[in-house]
């Protein structure tokens, strides 16, 4: 619930003052005298400065007390959205690879597949890691780690690359 006065919308004064959520107080007051100063209607008479300066306010006031700070804090942590455990790739060899999807042609196609000994995606196959994450292969096939996966990876993002285009 929200005093009167304050904002009822879902702004969020960190981004709109260009700080860091975690930035000290005197952080967030400079920001906003250095915003304020450029955006001021005396400095430029145009609407959009108008409306920045008005956001600008806006946000300030939503965290220029502690009190106020603490309240806008509490609510971002409630506004985040639970993150999806199975979308989150191993981080070490302890952790169960991602499960073996046939790609329709060859339902044995994985089975017999290169898996990364280290590193984030240690456990995954190169083709399920191709489906998941191309670029972090395309990174691995540059880097000095993947040497002993260069081939294949070319073999799969080549082929990737012929069949999507």
């Amino acid at each position: 619930m929200s005093e009167p006065g304050q904002p009822t919308t879902s702004v969020d004064p960190y981004l709109i003052l260009q700080v860091l959520p975690t930035a000290e107080q005197e952080v967030l007051h400079a920001a906003f005298r250095a915003l304020a100063m450029k955006y001021h209607p005396d400095r430029d008479a145009s609407a959009r400065a108008a409306r920045r300066m008005m956001e600008l306010n806006q946000a300030y006031a939503m965290v220029r007390e502690p009190e106020l700070r603490a309240q806008v804090d509490k609510a971002r942590r409630v506004q985040r959205t639970p993150f999806d455990r199975a979308s989150i790739p191993p981080m070490n060899g302890s952790a169960a690879p991602p499960p073996q999807r046939s790609t329709g042609r060859n339902p044995t196609a994985n089975a017999n597949a290169t898996r990364l000994e280290s590193g984030r995606y240690a456990g995954w196959s190169l083709p399920d890691l191709a489906k998941h994450d191309p670029d972090y292969l395309k990174w691995l096939a540059r880097h000095s780690s993947g040497l002993r996966y260069r081939k294949e990876i070319s073999l799969i993002l080549g082929h990737r690359a012929v069949a999507g285009g």
